[in-house]
This record gives structure tokens, sequence and C-alpha cells, in this order.
């Protein structure tokens, strides 16, 4: 048995337990697969830990910077409390054409917004908006650097912010690396450690989706 393929089945067995099956999710992926859309999504394992992060945190304000499908979104829509809100950010407007049928079948439509451009140009309109209490990070990872910095200057002290994909396989120990993922990370990870401002730790992890990890960011001052 490959590594890959144990990483798989302990995955489906744990979310056999653990996550009962959901026709929304489900759906959501499966129209996502119709649309032709990659499958880069987050694991089902890994959407329930958003959303226990989102809720454990009291989150009311969330911020999701590539939205792909919506699979991510629903998960995270899902943990905020009445009167919540949710603002995902999409370059691509097919994708984000698919993430708002997901969101409205899953009875989210009202509670989530998609927005579509280049994140870099979304952000700066979040300005004049409340700050946001979790912020998740899954987009071009040659612009982590720059989503952290926007990430901080719209959030507050007690907010969490999550990067997602940060070992890039490994490849992030690679310090002469030309891969703009790994460039981008790494300068991320550097930006994080000189940053007063936040507590931060990375975990690997590996599963369905391979050998990979995040980034667990909690803005302190």
């Amino acid at each position: 048995m490959s590594e890959q393929t144990q990483w798989t089945d302990v995955d489906d067995y744990l979310c056999s337990v653990l996550l009962p099956g959901d026709p929304v999710l489900e759906d959501a992926l499966r129209r996502s697969d119709e649309a032709g859309l990659p499958r880069i999504a987050v694991a089902p394992n890994q959407g329930k830990l958003l959303n226990l992060l989102a809720r454990v945190h009291g989150a009311r304000r969330i911020l999701e910077i590539g939205t792909l499908g919506g699979y991510s979104t629903i998960w995270l829509g899902r943990a905020l409390p009445a009167g919540g809100r949710l603002v995902s950010l999409e370059y691509d407007a097919k994708h984000a054409e698919v993430a708002r049928a997901n969101l409205a079948a899953a009875g989210l439509a009202e509670v989530a917004e998609v927005r579509t451009g280049a994140a870099l140009d979304s952000l700066p309109a979040l300005l004049e908006e409340e700050p946001f209490d979790l912020v998740f990070v899954d987009a071009d990872k040659p612009s982590n650097p720059d989503y952290f910095r926007w990430a901080l200057r719209l959030t507050r002290p007690g907010s969490v912010i999550v990067v997602d994909n940060v070992v890039r396989g490994g490849a992030i120990v690679e310090a002469d690396s030309t891969d703009p993922g790994v460039v981008g990370t790494r300068e991320l990870h550097e930006l994080i450690a000189a940053e007063p401002r936040v507590d931060a730790t990375a975990v690997q992890t590996v599963g369905s989706k391979g050998y990979d990890g995040f980034t667990l960011v909690l803005v302190t001052g």
C-alpha cells in the first residue's frame, strides 16, 4: 500500500465515523465537478476543522480569500451565528457563479457574499467595513505575503488568520526554490515571524489531499 493510499484510507475512515453524510456538501462538489472546476477544495475533515475553528472562536464576520466552488465557504458559513456575515473573494467569474449556486442551495445566499475579481483589487474596499474575526486564505500562493498584510489590516486583536497549503509537499524547506508558490509562502512565514502583532504556528498534514499543511495566526495587537 502506498503512503497516499493509506492517507486517503485513514481520511475516509475518520470522515465515515465523525462526519455524517451531507447531501448539500456532496452536491456542491458534484456541481463543481460538472462545471470543470479543479478538484482542489479542502477535504471534508479539513472543512469541518474550519467550521469548528470559527465556532470555537465565536466568529461573527469571516473573510475568505479564494472561493473556488464554495465548498469551504459552506463550512464556514454554517459556523456563523444569527446576524453573522461572510465575504468570499474569487478571481474567476465561472468559479464564482458555481459558488453562488452552491451557497444558495445550502441556504446561505443571504449570509455569504461572493465578490468577483482579483482579491488584491477587492480587499481595499473592505477597509470601510467592520473588522473580520476570522480570515481564511486559500488562493494563489505567490500572493500570500500580500494577503497576510491585508488580513492584518482587516482584523483586530483576537482575530484569527488561517493560511492553507503552506508546506507545498515539503518544498517549503527549499531556500533556493524558484517556484513562485514556495517563494511566496516562505516570505509569508518570514513576515509572520517578524510581525510583533501576531502569534503563530504551522502544522504539517497528510490525508486525501496529499502532503501539505496550514498556518494558524492569532492577532494579538
